[in-house]
């Protein structure tokens, strides 16, 4: 305590001489917060440092708070620190610098679950470089420095880096292409003919325009293979991909990036000072980041000379992925492909179209104003159509530097709430759209354009058998086959003269998809557009879908799979001992003949019968009433009972049914009456007591005892009138007095509360 008090003194003292405005709890808290944390210096030596920040001449002016005194820990002193540094210019106390990162431990923590709003997650965007134009080039074996198109009838789809070099784009035909470069190489794509049951590569496609049908499948096929490479390329368990379209894809790098740091620094996984989350993290312990051949953009100079912070090293790491993630497309399939890497979709994607072919631009946080600046609104992403135009006709320019200076509430009166907070946050590069883990498709299409247009259902069947098929084919590479996954709509489209009509039906689900069933389904929905028979034909444009996805069942089984065949059935019911009770057999137990004594049988009591009731009543269900409509089905002791018949009970219960002598006293007790006549009923035979009818077991007799109650309430019902019958003539009498009163008081005196309205 009393050296405690000395040094206070010595620091009151000191701020005395020097002239400082520090209160003493300011001293005291500065006192505390170096002498008591953790793994914390003497109190002599954390005096010698607080002396020392006071002499410092820079600072005289500087006033303490116990919130800076919090801050300011003893483990920046700490030589075992990696980022050990001298108490000076860089001290969060002094001006002028900085020890400590804007970033918290908890936002650190969160970049581990790829959280949308956390400012050190990293988004990369990888794009093919002119995709259908590469696959081509990779196809035939062509140099990838000589010019190339893509070419669909007389359009091009596609032109690589070095036809571009010569003025060529996708709105020239095949002749102006040629004029401007004559060594240009012009591949048209593959299509489907009527009869063949695959496309191909014809050289007289472009004749048959009329006749043949587009297919893109050959670059469906690569596109695939592409993402399969992409995906081994990362791990199993981090990676976080979305196919954007068949030639892009988004990267979450957060988690991977989260699992690099904590093994390049060790000292992230220590815990926060005083357990607190928001404590901001230290300086990452290097002072320079190698960014190898990625395109940074430019900042200026007092921004560039900023110590990194550990945005800078994620987005670092990041680009070293992606960077691994091209090397691998690049060897193993021979694509190159071009990619941004920045902290969000929206600036990853406009960063990969920065710079092009096969490059990668990295747009750290700091740089995020000036890359922004030099865009127009139309080219962000989902602002190229009328959205964008809507934006430049409002505000009359569409440049970002100048939509930077209008305000939030002026954009949402004009775009609307939603509208124009969303083209706030996007023209200054923010974006906290999430990369779903979504590579599979969602529909299907396949589409042609009639020039000229068909004429007749015939014209139209023969397209929907070719659109059939290449679904088909489509849809056994997704593994329809295997029930990997299955549509479940169809949807046919079909447009004359500019209307377009639509009709959908549900794939069954019962049974496997083949291209059969996909036309038959095809030809129902175009039978009811036929129908409608409002302008039909000609038909400019067919087009024939499916869609809504899912997950086939696995593991199903049918009912054959529950029971056992074979040698392993022999084995079973070898194993099975005989069941069959003799006649010197054990009396049964009282709680079987419980059970035995319950059902059905219980509602019945026992009379004795005569033959002559027997034989009337045999007489009446065998030859009389059950003709007429709504009587009971015959008899079931005759040969067309669905009870079954005898042969059956007797298989289905000869082993445990049989009845014996010494087992006739259960059934003697029960509710029918059982007489068994030597003469014509065997030992083993049970008899109706009303009808004399023989039965081979118990059951059989009680399923005929139903037979009998339900004849009996039949005939019952017969004799009783019906409701309507009953009551006539007062329903009748209640209808008249109800449209008496209705009409009365529709056109009688106003009773009290109600007035009279007035039309016309």
């Amino acid at each position: 305590m009393r050296a405690y008090l000395n040094s206070l003194k010595s620091l009151r003292k000191l701020s005395s001489s020097l002239g400082r405005a520090c209160k003493e709890s300011d001293i005291v808290a500065l006192f505390v917060a170096f002498a008591d944390t953790r793994n914390s210096p003497s109190r002599e030596t954390s005096t010698a440092c607080i002396t020392s920040a006071l002499q410092e001449p820079h600072n005289t002016n500087t006033f303490f708070t116990v919130k800076e005194a919090l801050k300011y820990r003893s483990s920046q002193f700490m030589s075992s620190s990696p980022l050990h540094r001298p108490l000076g210019a860089s001290s969060p106390l002094l001006e002028g610098g900085r020890r400590r990162s804007q970033f918290t431990y908890r936002q650190f923590s969160q970049l581990a679950s790829s959280n949308t709003s956390n400012p050190l997650r990293v988004i990369a965007h990888i794009d093919l470089d002119a995709f259908y134009a590469q696959c081509e080039t990779v196809r035939l074996g062509i140099p990838e420095d000589k010019p190339l198109a893509v070419q669909q009838w007389q359009g091009l789809i596609a032109v690589n880096y070095p036809a571009r070099e010569f003025g060529i784009g996708r709105h020239c035909n095949v002749e102006e292409a040629k004029k401007l470069c004559p060594e240009l190489i012009t591949q048209h794509v593959a299509t489907w003919r009527e009869g063949d049951d695959k496309w191909a590569y014809r050289e007289d496609a472009a004749a048959h325009i009329a006749t043949d049908k587009v297919s893109l499948d050959h670059y469906r096929l690569q596109s695939r293979k592409i993402l399969a490479c992409i995906k081994e390329a990362l791990p199993l368990d981090l990676q976080k991909v979305e196919k954007a379209s068949i030639d892009e894809v988004f990267l979450d790098l957060s988690s991977q990036i989260h699992l690099i740091l904590l093994e390049r620094f060790p000292e992230l996984s220590n815990p926060p000072p005083y357990d607190d989350p928001t404590e901001n993290l230290p300086l990452p312990s290097i002072a320079a980041l190698d960014w190898q051949t990625d395109a940074l953009i430019d900042l200026d100079e007092e921004q560039e000379t900023l110590d990194p912070d550990w945005d800078d090293v994620a987005i670092l790491i990041g680009s070293e992925i992606v960077r691994k993630v091209r090397a691998e497309v690049r060897q193993k399939l021979g694509y190159t492909c071009s990619a941004g890497v920045a902290s969000n979709k929206l600036l990853s994607k406009l960063g990969s179209a920065y710079k092009k072919p096969n490059k990668q631009t990295v747009v750290r946080n700091r740089a995020v104003s000036a890359f922004m600046a030099g865009f127009k609104i139309t080219k962000l992403r989902n602002l190229g159509g009328k959205l964008g135009e809507q934006i430049v006709s409002t505000f009359n320019t569409e440049k970002v530097t100048e939509l930077l200076d209008v305000p939030l509430e002026t954009m949402k009166a004009k775009l609307g709430h939603d509208t124009g907070l969303w083209i706030y946050n996007t023209i200054r590069g923010i974006d906290t759209s999430e990369v779903n883990s979504r590579t599979q498709i969602k529909s299907m299409l396949s589409a042609k354009s009639f020039r000229p247009s068909i004429n007749s259902s015939e014209q139209a069947t023969r397209w929907l058998r070719i659109f059939a098929a290449d679904i088909f084919a489509r849809l056994v590479e997704e593994g329809v086959l295997e029930n990997k996954r299955r549509p479940r709509t169809m949807n046919l489209h079909h447009r004359h003269e500019g209307q377009v009509r639509s009709r959908s039906g549900p794939i069954p689900q019962g049974r496997i998809i083949d291209e059969v069933g996909l036309f038959e389904l095809a030809k129902e929905l175009l039978s009811q557009i036929i129908a409608e028979g409002r302008g039909v034909w000609p038909c400019a444009n067919l087009s024939l879908s499916v869609a809504g996805f899912e997950d086939g069942v696995k593991g199903n089984m049918g009912i054959g799979a529950f029971l056992v065949k074979g040698e392993e059935a022999e084995a079973l019911r070898s194993s099975i001992p005989d069941n069959r009770q003799s006649s010197t057999g054990p009396e049964p137990s009282a709680k079987k003949r419980r059970v035995e004594d319950g059902g059905i049988q219980r509602f019945f009591s026992k009379r004795p019968s005569t033959a002559h009731e027997g034989t009337s009543r045999t007489d009446s269900h065998t030859h009389g009433q059950d003709s007429k409509a709504g009587s009971l089905p015959s008899d079931p002791t005759h040969k067309t009972l669905s009870f079954g018949t005898k042969h059956n009970y007797e298989a289905r219960h000869e082993s445990d049914l049989t009845v014996h002598e010494s087992h006739a006293s259960p059934w003697h007790e029960s509710a029918f009456d059982v007489q068994v006549d030597q003469k014509q009923c065997s030992l083993t035979d049970v008899v109706c007591s009303r009808c004399e009818a023989s039965f081979a077991d118990p059951e059989a007799l009680q399923n005929h005892g139903d037979w009998h109650m339900a004849k009996d309430l039949q005939d019952a019902e017969r004799v009783k009138p019906t409701f309507a019958e009953r009551q006539p003539a007062a329903r009748n009498s209640a209808q008249k007095t109800q449209g008496t009163t209705s009409r009365r008081s529709r056109g009688g005196k106003l009773e009290q509360g109600q007035s009279r309205l007035k039309f016309g």
